[in-house]
Order: C-alpha cells, then sequence, then structure tokens
C-alpha cells in the first residue's frame, strides 16, 4: 500500500515513510492510494477476533512494508488488559435500549487518544531502531493529544517531544498531566493563544522543509494518518459488539474538534464496515456542524474561538477535514489545493458549489452542536436515569447523539475522556467530585515543568533547535 498527498505529490510512499513524516511536502495531508474493502466472509471471519488480533487484521491492510510477524508483536503489546484494564479493550456499555457507550479512554491518561498513541509510540520506537535515526516530535495538543503523547513517548529511544498547548486553556487536570512530566525527553510549551494558534505554528514548522528534515520532525498529531489508522479499528470493535449479523447496521456519534477522530469512522465507512450514520457533535466552536448544515467552511480566529467546559473541542480550524474533503471530491487534488491552500488563506472560508454539497448526503454525515447548559443537563441525566457520570465531550456527543437516532439502529456514542479530567463542570452538574484512579490522586499538586511562549513559529524553532 503506497500514499499519497491531498495537494497532488503523487510520489508514491510506503506507510513506514509517512508515519515519520506528518505532512506532506506541499503542505497536504497522506491518504491511502485507495481504501481497502472488507467484504461479507472477511466480516464473518473477524468476528469473535481480539481487539489486538481485529487491529492486526485491519492495520495489515495498510502496513506493507513492516514484516507481518513484527507488526503483530508490536499489535499485541500495545492492546492488552494490563494497559487498557479490561480484556476488551473498548467494551460498549448500555445506557438504554439502542444507545450505547464505546468506552475508549481506560488508557493511561484516560483519554481516547491513548487508542492510537500507544500503538504510535511502539511503531515510531521500532522504525528509528530500524533505520539507525532519531525523531523529533512536534505536536499540538487542546487537552489530550499532548498528555496521550507524552505518555506513550515518554523513556523511548530515539525520541524527543515538543508539544505546543493554548496557556491557561486546559483543565488543570490536563495541565497536571502532562507539565508534571519530569522525562527529559519531553517538552511542554505553553504557547500564549488559542490551540489553533498552536496547530498554525505545527503546520509552519512542518512546511519549513529545510528545517524538518534537518532537525527530523515528525507528529503526533492527527495529521499523522498512523495515528488516525488506529483510531479505525474501535469502529469495527464497536461494530461487532453491537451487532449478531453482517446485515445489521450501527451509527456512531462522535465528539468532534480537530476532525480526525470522525475521519477514521469515515475511512472505516468507506472500507465497507455497515454504517448508517456519523453523527458529528460540537460545542459551542461549531466550524464543523456549520458546514455540513450549510456547505460553507469558515474558520475562526482566536477572538472567535469560545473557552469553554468541553475544551478538546476548542478548536476552529480542523486540520484533518482535508482528507474527507478530498475524498468528498473524488479525490481532485487541484479543487483541495484550492480551497484549503489558497481560499482559507485569502478569505478564511470556502463554500461548495451546490453540486459538491449533494455528494455528502452520500457519506452518511448529519452533525450538530451543544453548549455549557446542554453538558449539564445531558451530565445530570445521564447519571441519574442510567448510572453513568459521563464527561464533557462524551455529553456534546450524547445530546446529539438523541437528536439523529433511527428506529432499529444501535446508536454508539463514542466516549471521549473520564469525567475525573473535568471534575468542575461535574461538580456544577452533579454536585459531587468525579472518581479518579488512585494513581492520579493529588496530581495537581505535583511539581510542573513547562515554557511559556509567544505565538511565534520562529520561537518555538529556536527552542527545538536547542534542545534537540
Amino acid at each position: 500500500m503506497n500514499y499519497i498527498s491531498t495537494r497532488g505529490d503523487q510520489t508514491p510512499r510506503g506507510f513506514s515513510e509517512i508515519l515519520l513524516e506528518g505532512l506532506a511536502p506541499d503542505g497536504g495531508l497522506y491518504l491511502p492510494t485507495h481504501y481497502p474493502k472488507v467484504d461479507a466472509a472477511t466480516l464473518a471471519r473477524w468476528r469473535g477476533l481480539s481487539y489486538a488480533e481485529l487491529a492486526f487484521e485491519i492495520l495489515s491492510l495498510y502496513i506493507t512494508d513492516i514484516p507481518a510477524a513484527d507488526l503483530k508483536r508490536l499489535v499485541t503489546l500495545t492492546y492488552t488488559e494490563q494497559v487498557f484494564g479490561t480484556r476488551e479493550i473498548t467494551p460498549l456499555k448500555k445506557l438504554e435500549e439502542g444507545l450505547y457507550l464505546e468506552a475508549l479512554s481506560n488508557g493511561p491518561t484516560l483519554a481516547f487518544k491513548d487508542m492510537a498513541m500507544q500503538l504510535l509510540g511502539a511503531l515510531f520506537e521500532y522504525e528509528l531502531a530500524r533505520r539507525g535515526q532519531t525523531l523529533n516530535i512536534l505536536g499540538a495538543t487542546s487537552g489530550d493529544t499532548g498528555s496521550a503523547a507524552e505518555y506513550a513517548m515518554r523513556g523511548k529511544k530515539g525520541v524527543k517531544v515538543f508539544m505546543l498547548s493554548p496557556h491557561g486553556r486546559m483543565s488543570p487536570f490536563q495541565q497536571a498531566q502532562m507539565f508534571s512530566l519530569q522525562d527529559a525527553n519531553i517538552h511542554n510549551i505553553a504557547v500564549e493563544g488559542v490551540f489553533d494558534d498552536c496547530q498554525d505554528i505545527v503546520k509552519a514548522v512542518s512546511n519549513d522543509l529545510e528545517f524538518k528534515r534537518r532537525w527530523k520532525i515528525g507528529t503526533v498529531n492527527s495529521i499523522n494518518w498512523a495515528r488516525l489508522l488506529a483510531q479505525v479499528v474501535y469502529y469495527f470493535a464497536g461494530w461487532f459488539q453491537a451487532t449478531k449479523s453482517n446485515e445489521e447496521r450501527v451509527s456512531f456519534a462522535v465528539p468532534s474538534g480537530n476532525f480526525g477522530n470522525i475521519c477514521a469512522g469515515h475511512v472505516a465507512r468507506m472500507m465497507g464496515l455497515p454504517i448508517h450514520r456519523l453523527v458529528l457533535a460540537t460545542n459551542e466552536n461549531n466550524v464543523l456542524d456549520e458546514f455540513f448544515r450549510t456547505g460553507t467552511y469558515r474558520v475562526r480566529g482566536g477572538a472567535e474561538t469560545y473557552e469553554t467546559s468541553s475544551p478538546s473541542m476548542d478548536i476552529s480550524k480542523a486540520s484533518n477535514f482535508e482528507r474527507f474533503v478530498f475524498d468528498l471530491l473524488g479525490r481532485d487534488a487541484a479543487r483541495t489545493k484550492a480551497l484549503f491552500a489558497d481560499e482559507i488563506a485569502k478569505k478564511g472560508s470556502f463554500t461548495l458549489t451546490q453540486a459538491e454539497f449533494a455528494r455528502l448526503a452520500e457519506y452518511g454525515f448529519v452533525s450538530g452542536s451543544s453548549s455549557h447548559a446542554d453538558r449539564l443537563a445531558t451530565i445530570r441525566d445521564t447519571a441519574q436515569r442510567c448510572g453513568t457520570v459521563i464527561d464533557t465531550h462524551t455529553a456534546d456527543g450524547l445530546k446529539v447523539a438523541r437528536e439523529h437516532r433511527d428506529a432499529g439502529v444501535p446508536m454508539i456514542v463514542l466516549e471521549t475522556a473520564l469525567p475525573a479530567k473535568f471534575s468542575a463542570t461535574i461538580v456544577e452538574a452533579l454536585g459531587r467530585e468525579p472518581g479518579r484512579p488512585a494513581a492520579l490522586q493529588g496530581i495537581e499538586q505535583l511539581p510542573k515543568r513547562f515554557k511559556v511562549m509567544p505565538v511565534d513559529a520562529q520561537a518555538v524553532k529556536d527552542y527545538i533547535a536547542q534542545n534537540a
């Protein structure tokens, strides 16, 4: 399997090459030349596999330049009950008839990002050792990617992490998870701006090809295809748990900020997984909901990006979105580049043509948004009626999921994080602190190690050069 860029670079590259690359040289995102199709016989054969076995089967379709025995070993060592707390890895929890939560937050940092990041850490270490190379990972986080990446990479040979986050805009728990790490290969940079500023800096550094190659810069954000690929697995795992036969379809509701999580669902659907609807849920930063309702994608500046109680979704420029639009446009790279590289840069927005907008119906997406009041009501209702405490982002997903249920079609809400990460809002909703694992008691009081910087790509480059 080879990979190409959404912006037209047709140079065929293998998985191992793009694993370490991040953005394509032309500024586009990598996608496989085609999506492998999974037929009914294959689905029947996969039913009943363990999560690690299923992951190996799916990843093998896309990773053809790592020996199968090595890939199987990496996957088997990653998806264990010891790391993720349950034998199923991503068990379904029934809330009511036909409505489920898929638990994705049982990993080391209590967020769904662990599902991919734990594998990414193993893949990085393997490939760097195979090449005798080192890698400086540059990432941006709105809350959960950073800690998941750092916990996956801490102590890994040949890897250093430089993680940007918006200064003062994460929950105290999220900040503590990242900033309390004292590992020498972990560097936290708090940027005096919003998440989109952090993301823009990552892209600016990645687009400086000379700097990128000199300092061996890689990425762990969902612009990295390997990260998104690992997330495809839990859509299949959720579908298998909710169905008994290939004839049954399910819908997935996904809290969405950067479009990586739900883009993995799009890939699963393109492969042939029987998905009825992909329900996209935003918070007050509703750029993506606006697009799916109107066909206009309008990014917001920092002043228009709201600080909310589901902070990991406080994003107004969805960097992964380009992959879906590339597919929507029939993989027309010139048109994709015109929209993302030209119109966004000049006008800050683009609008699909009527014909392009009409094609959206073929991809199964519906959308909605949620507010702080909605989150409180959903958290309260779910605790009272279902006996389950959910976090603020999962509440956004559940609120929008209820608006798009279809009779006879199971709805699976992807859990985003455990409520312990957002205790202030849980206390507001329920009047009590959420539980947290014993190992994380008092984490907010640990010594913190981080560097505050202005919104300045050059300052970040200088810091990397001094510390790589």
